[in-house]
């Protein structure tokens, strides 16, 4: 699978949906492990009205684990979460 590099200015600002193509919010700041040179994590500003704002409430910055993050472009896709994987703290099982 090939690697394509993108500035971290080109990620900030972009909007966040689910895989479901439920809207979350938009992308604000970028996690970085600088020891690994790899991206941490997405900060994603919840929108009020949006799916993550009605998860999380007024918080501001949700943090998004790079891991759920399943594309970038001209979007972000990232795995749906439902809000019981929320208070448990887990992702969403694959359905198929």
């Amino acid at each position: 699978m090939p690697i394509t590099m993108k500035s971290f200015s080109d990620m900030t600002r972009k909007d966040v949906f689910t895989h479901k193509g439920v809207y979350c919010g938009k992308v604000i700041d970028v996690g970085l492990d600088l020891e690994k040179f790899r991206v941490k994590s997405l900060v994603v500003d919840a929108v009020r009205g949006s799916f993550l704002a009605s998860l999380v409430g007024d918080k501001k910055g949700v943090i998004v684990p790079f891991s759920m993050v399943q594309s970038v472009g001209d979007v972000v896709i990232i795995k749906h979460i439902s809000p019981t994987a929320v208070e448990t703290g887990e992702e969403e099982a694959p359905s198929n």
